[in-house]
């Protein structure tokens, strides 16, 4: 017997076993590292993540969402958020001139250089902040707004407790390293989505770069923080944060239809696992989930109401807001929508004056609803109206 061929033989069987095996492995590692990944930028990835819908608020994924931790620069959600509502009720405008304290112009960490005694309209700080995440600019801010940093850190604390953010206090307006301030996931998404409600906010942060021009001629470049902003289909801004003990952390929003969603992400490993996290919550949302609008905000109601008394005999009504059902693509539930409306109301009737109320019904339960408001004036009818109209009445006979 020839035990060199037998050997040959057996070592070939091995050899191509081996084959087999290492193809098989070769083909199977893609699959385990992608979901290693999927897994990483989503469900693992950072100490703490919230995903929810930004108009019903209806939650889509929490992971340790109220577990109190540093957020860095997320903090200057608030800051900007403060500012808005500032220029709202008029204790400021877009046009001030802002004069830049020594403290403001030493700040460290993420800044557009501002000159001690320099002055800058308020519109350009606030836009540095969102874009560049400027401390320098955070802090003239709220010296210009409340006269101190300590009257200023006041009111972020109190708008908090207002929004309901329980797990959160704050020490600055810029999320540099301080002992005991803190907040969550769940908290940090309350406050951004109160801040996407300023449409202002959005021109800014869709920048991605911009030159920053001080008053001496010199040029700060600025540029976009949040680079989802440019790589993801439907992001329309966020607010990044890095401090070694917050880690890396991302709050954004993404719009696509009539969907928006917002996303949290606190404690990532690096930049890149924060993207990509992001990205992924984002992806999750969108390919489960739905925002359908019934009843869109200002648009005619096919309902409306006869009016007694009036020049016109009708009262034409539109939603106050957008009456929606934030629910996963696979729903087959029936949904409809009611009206609560008087069938007769007496002139005058004014412009946005209730009429009613409209409500979304979802298998016989109703899930939201909403005041029908009147689109227009119906002026009462006069005297001379009214024999007007039995003038027409009797010609018409």
């Amino acid at each position: 017997m020839d035990t060199s061929k037998h050997e040959f033989s057996a070592l070939g069987v091995i050899v191509c076993l081996l084959f087999a095996v290492a193809v098989c492995v070769a083909g199977l590692l893609p699959v385990a590292c992608a979901n290693v990944a999927h897994a990483a930028s989503f469900e693992s990835e950072g100490k703490a993540a919230y995903l929810m819908d930004s108009a019903t608020g209806t939650v889509i994924y929490a992971r340790r969402e109220k577990e109190r931790l540093p957020i860095a620069s997320m903090v200057k959600i608030m800051t900007a958020l403060l500012t808005f509502e500032a220029v709202e009720r008029g204790d400021v405008g877009f046009d001030d001139m802002v004069a830049v304290s020594g403290n403001a112009a030493s700040m460290g960490g993420s800044q557009v250089f501002l000159d001690a005694g320099s002055e800058h309209k308020l519109d350009e700080l606030l836009k540095s902040v969102i874009v560049a995440s400027a401390n320098d600019s955070c802090v003239a801010l709220a010296e210009h707004i409340d006269g101190s940093i300590g009257a200023f850190v006041n009111r972020m604390n109190s708008r908090a407790a207002e929004l309901g953010m329980k797990n959160t206090n704050f020490k600055n307006c810029t999320g540099l390293p301080a002992a005991e301030s803190f907040s969550c996931a769940e908290d940090v998404a309350k406050m951004f989505s109160e801040l996407i409600k300023h449409p202002r906010y959005f021109e800014y942060a869709a920048i991605w770069t911009e030159d920053f021009k001080h008053p001496s001629g010199r040029v700060t470049t600025i540029t976009n923080t949040n680079k989802l902003v440019r790589f993801y289909k439907g992001c329309d801004g966020g607010k990044t944060g890095f401090t070694n003990e917050a880690m890396f952390c991302l709050a954004a929003t993404a719009k696509r239809a009539d969907t928006r969603v917002i996303a949290v992400l606190m404690g990532a490993s690096s930049a890149k696992s924060r993207n990509a996290a992001i990205s992924a919550m984002f992806d999750n949302a969108f390919d489960n989930y739905e925002n359908r609008v019934f009843v869109k905000a200002g648009e005619q109601l096919e309902k409306s109401v006869e009016v007694s008394g009036g020049k016109s005999d009708t009262a034409y009504a539109c939603a106050k807001d957008d009456l929606t059902a934030f629910m996963a693509r696979s729903d087959k539930a029936k949904y409809e929508v009611r009206y609560d409306l008087p069938s007769l109301i007496g002139a005058p009737v004014r412009a946005g004056q209730s009429l009613g109320k409209i409500y979304l019904v979802r298998e016989g339960e109703v899930i939201a609803e909403t005041e029908a408001l009147s689109l227009s004036d119906v002026k009462r009818m006069s005297l001379f109206d009214a024999i007007g109209e039995i003038g027409k009445h009797w010609a018409t006979r």
